[in-house]
This record gives C-alpha cells, sequence and structure tokens, in this order.
C-alpha cells in the first residue's frame, strides 16, 4: 500500500492549526508574566489561576481522554479474553474525577500550591520530597509512551508511514507548543484537540457500525460467532483483580501532577470542582465510541475484509484495533476524520505529561536543592530542559512496544501501588505522619512492588501470589489484589514506623529530636515545616503558596 498522501496532508493541516494556537497562547502567557509581581515560573506552571470555566473544563477532560484512554478501552473490548465486563477506562476514569472533585481540591487550592510536591516539601522537607519524586517523574514518563504509542500505531496503519516517524513527529510538535508558553498554550490546544476529539470520533461510529463484514452487535454480544461474546464475562475468582485495576485508576489518578496543574490554574475552589464534574461526565461520552468500535471489531469477520487472516488479535495487534477498524471497516475519507481525533486525542495528554514533569522537577528539586538561589529566568530554562527530555525518553519507550494499555496500566500502576499511601497520608493524616515514616514505606512499596513482579514485561515474580494462574495463551494472569494490597501495607507501614520514630525520640534513643507529630491541618493559616536537617516541625509565619498574596501568581 502506498503512502496515504491525502492523510498526511490532513494530519499536517491539524498539526499548523495545534502549533497556531500554542504560539496564540504563548503571547498570552508572556503578557501575563510582564503582569506578574511574583514568581514569573509560576505562569508557567500554572498560568494566571484565572482559567476560563469552559476552558478548564475541556483541558480536564482531554488530559484525561488521552491515547490511551481510546486505544486502551477499544483493545479491552476486542480482546475475547476480556471484553466489556473488563473495560472499566471510562467508568473509573469519570469516577476519579468526582473523588478528586470531591476531597482532593480544596486543601491544594485554597493554599495556592503550584504543585502536588509543595505539599510534601511543606511536610517533610525538600530531601525528602526529591525521593517521592522519583516514582512521580517515572510515573509521566510512562504515560507519555502510552500516548505517543497509541498515535504511532494509528498513523502507522492508516497512512502507511513508519510508526517511528509518526511518534517523532508527533512528539516534537507536543513538545514545541508546550515550550512555548506552558499552561496557557496546553490549555488552549486542548480546546482544539477535544473538540477534533468529540466530532471526529462520533462521526466515524455510524460508518462503522454499518460496515457490511461486521454482524450486529446484540448477536455477538452473547453469542461465539467469530470469536467470544465481547460482553466478556467475570468470573468469581477475578472480583480481586478487577477492584484493584479499578482502583488503580480511581485513586493513582489523583496522584498524578497533571491533575493538580489543571485545578491549581482555576479562579476559584467551586470552579475547580464544577471543572471535575463535568469533565467526568465529558470522558463517559467521549468513551463510549472507542468501545462501540472495539464491539464491532470482535464482530467482525476479518475474512470478508481486505485485512484477511489471520485475525489482528491472531497477529498480536489488538493494541491498535480501533485504528485497524477505521481502516477496513470505513470509507477512506472517514477513516482519515477518525486518525485526526486520535491524533488530537495524543497531543492533548502528552503535553500534560510533558508539563507536569517538568514543573515537579524545575520547582521541588532544582530550585529547593539544587539552586537555591535560582532567577526565576533559570527555572524557566530548566522547565524547557525538562519538558524536551521528558519528551525524548517517553518518545524512545513508546518504539519499544504495541501494547498501548500496557503503559496506561503501568503508568498508574506506579502511582497507585507506590504513591497513593503517601499522598493519602498527606492530605489526610499530616499529624500522624513524618519523613522517616514517608522514607520507609517507599522503601517497602518499592521493594514489595519489584517482588511481586510483571508478567507483561517479563519481571519474574520472587512473590507469589494466591489466585495465579497461567492462561492457555501463556499469559500470566493475577486475581489476586495485590496493588491494593501494597497500597494499604504501605499506608500502615507508613503510619507505623511514623510513631515508633516520636516514641524512640521521645525515650531519648535516637539523636536529634523527632517531636510528636502536630496537627498540621492543610486548611490552616499556618504552615508547619520540617527542617530536614534535625527533623523538627517548626511553625512558620510564611511559604511560597500560603494563603498569602504573592503577586497575582
Amino acid at each position: 500500500m502506498a503512502v496515504n498522501w491525502l492523510g498526511l496532508l490532513s494530519m499536517g493541516v491539524f498539526y499548523l492549526i495545534v502549533l497556531g494556537t500554542g504560539l496564540w497562547a504563548s503571547r498570552k502567557s508572556k503578557r501575563e508574566e510582564k503582569k506578574c509581581t511574583g514568581n514569573r515560573s509560576e505562569v508557567t506552571m500554572v498560568g494566571g489561576r484565572d482559567l476560563n470555566i469552559w476552558v478548564s473544563i475541556f483541558t480536564m477532560t482531554a488530559t484525561w481522554v488521552g491515547g490511551g484512554y481510546i486505544l486502551g478501552s477499544a483493545e479491552v473490548i476486542y480482546d475475547p479474553t476480556r471484553g466489556l465486563a473488563w473495560a472499566i477506562g471510562p467508568f473509573a476514569i469519570s469516577l476519579n474525577l468526582i473523588v478528586g472533585g470531591l476531597f482532593f481540591i480544596k486543601p491544594v487550592r485554597v493554599k495556592n500550591y503550584v504543585t502536588l510536591m509543595d505539599l510534601f516539601q511543606e511536610k517533610y522537607g525538600s530531601t525528602v520530597t526529591a525521593i517521592l519524586f522519583i516514582p512521580s517523574f517515572f510515573a509521566d514518563i510512562f504515560w507519555v509512551a502510552s500516548v505517543l504509542g497509541a498515535l504511532g500505531g494509528t498513523v502507522s496503519v492508516i497512512l502507511d508511514i513508519s510508526s517511528p516517524l509518526a511518534v517523532a513527529v508527533s512528539a516534537a510538535v507536543a513538545v514545541v507548543y508546550t515550550l512555548l508558553g506552558g499552561l496557557y498554550s496546553v490549555a488552549y490546544t486542548d480546546v482544539i484537540q477535544l473538540s477534533f476529539m468529540l466530532l471526529g470520533l462520533w462521526f466515524c461510529v455510524p460508518f462503522i457500525l454499518s460496515s457490511p463484514s461486521s454482524a450486529y452487535l446484540s448477536e455477538t454480544a452473547v453469542t461465539k460467532l467469530y470469536q467470544e461474546p465481547w460482553i466478556g464475562k467475570l468470573e468469581l475468582a477475578d472480583i480481586g483483580r478487577w477492584i484493584d485495576d479499578i482502583l488503580l485508576l480511581v485513586l493513582g489518578g489523583v496522584c498524578y501532577q497533571a491533575f493538580y496543574q489543571r485545578v491549581l490554574a482555576t479562579a476559584t475552589v467551586a470552579q475547580a470542582q464544577i471543572t471535575c464534574y463535568v469533565a467526568a461526565g465529558l470522558c463517559i461520552i467521549l468513551g463510549i465510541p472507542s468501545l462501540i468500535i472495539g464491539a464491532v471489531a470482535a464482530s467482525t469477520d476479518w475474512n470478508q475484509t481486505t485485512f484477511g487472516v489471520p485475525t489482528p488479535y491472531e497477529q498480536g495487534k489488538a493494541g491498535i484495533i480501533l485504528p485497524i477498524a477505521l481502516q477496513y471497516l470505513c470509507p477512506p475519507i472517514i477513516s482519515l476524520v477518525g486518525v485526526g481525533a486520535l491524533a488530537a486525542a495524543v497531543m492533548s495528554s502528552i503535553d500534560s505529561a510533558l508539563l507536569s514533569a517538568a514543573s515537579q522537577f524545575a520547582r521541588n528539586i532544582y530550585k529547593s536543592i539544587i539552586h537555591k538561589k535560582a532567577s526565576e529566568e533559570t527555572i524557566l530554562v530548566v522547565v524547557k530542559v525538562s519538558i524536551v527530555l521528558t519528551g525524548v525518553i517517553g518518545a524512545v519507550l513508546a518504539m519499544a512496544t504495541s501494547s498501548v494499555h500496557l503503559f496506561w496500566i503501568l503508568s498508574g500502576d506506579v502511582m497507585y501501588s507506590v504513591m497513593c499511601a503517601q499522598v493519602m497520608c498527606v492530605f489526610f493524616l499530616p499529624q500522624r505522619v513524618n519523613q522517616y515514616g514517608a522514607c520507609t514505606g517507599l522503601a517497602l512499596g518499592l521493594l514489595l512492588r519489584a517482588l511481586v513482579g510483571e508478567p507483561l514485561l517479563g519481571i519474574p515474580d520472587l512473590l507469589p501470589l494466591p489466585g495465579d494462574k497461567i492462561r492457555e495463551d501463556g499469559l500470566h494472569l493475577r486475581s489476586f489484589p495485590f496493588r491494593t494490597a501494597i497500597m494499604l501495607i504501605t499506608t500502615g507501614t507508613i503510619l507505623l514506623v511514623s510513631q515508633l520514630a516520636v516514641y524512640v525520640s521521645e525515650k531519648r534513643l535516637l539523636s536529634g529530636n523527632v517531636h510528636r507529630p502536630v496537627h498540621c491541618e492543610l486548611l490552616g493559616p499556618i504552615h508547619k515545616d520540617v527542617d530536614e536537617n534535625d527533623g523538627l516541625n517548626k511553625e512558620q509565619p510564611h511559604s511560597p503558596g500560603s494563603n498569602e498574596e504573592v503577586g497575582k501568581c
């Protein structure tokens, strides 16, 4: 098949629109920087904290509805071993936004933090925060790899160009417009990208449903025709793994800086909450086309298409079943509309992950540890260099696997298994934890996750779990909710070691003091900081991100 020049042209036009929007937004960012009497770097990280409510809704929705979400949902429902019963993405992501709006917005918004790591820095100090930043950074890298892999697979199928080339070009475009204007560029391009997604995906649905090669969905939902029924089934023995996957997305999602970056860019707490609730509904709406396309692919006799046999699943191409279905079950011009929608989904998520990792590194690592007296210009340079490096690493990883769903879940796995306990403790139990508990919990969480292994990555399981089974195709399945178990064990360890450290200090068995953790109310007027050198909680009348006004930023 020759290169689809019309498709390349349409993709080029889309990228030019996105870059143009990013350039326009960068001018707004520059104007806000000139007005800012506080930290100019905060304009790049959280805008002027005055995003229009519709822009904030669009950017929050576009952040979660990325390539991994779109292609991953179709992959799961098409997979004959899983099906609709396991397509938890739309429901779980929507619930994640509702939970975030109810319980996590107010503490960070009223204190005018800039990053999620500000909470840890205020509680534990800079050194411990730097350690906790590591798993968050890797989660963002995996997220970038997931969405870039999604676009690479899509473009290679429909436009017949190499996947690595598509990944490289897409990463370069996202990096360029993120560099241009920071959060303003990300937010305003998200409006364009979400519009493409919403209209493009739903536009393709009627055409794919009318494909002559596919049987009626109502028939194949419960009857084995070309493969197992796409409705799927949930065995009693698999309930634990099913719940584990849901909690991974619901609770793991509130540990991402990308979520807080949008919350902190809104004008008020109420606007931030409304943003989450409306975005939750839009996530469901945007997930339905992927589920329909996956179900149609599972109901298709591929012998009747030009794709032929073996089927996409038998060829190991379940991860890109959505673009394959668009290519072989829709008219050519319609498939181009679909690839445009997918490109929009990918670009809307990659920029969020790039800015997330760069903001935390520049503010909480470089400025707090490496160069404490760094100027605002230097901080901005560090943000831009970090954006480029994160994009390059994510692009390299995206070229290494064909499963989009793998990196999507892996990113959430890191946040849920390792970071969720840390976030819950610092949000809801700050008076009961200290840096000793936090570091011990992190080390234990990483150790347990490594011992459990990961069959999808070829990492051996040195700690066998109850209920493990090997499928007929050799895939290692786990029914035990090990991620939730690790999260709970880590939470208990943080609390226990924190209290033990207090007890040992009171008995004068440690050199240096570890005062009993004071009540550090997140909404209180006075910050309780930890001195890294002696572990003492000290009252400080003011710190960056407090309730006092720091310029417009």
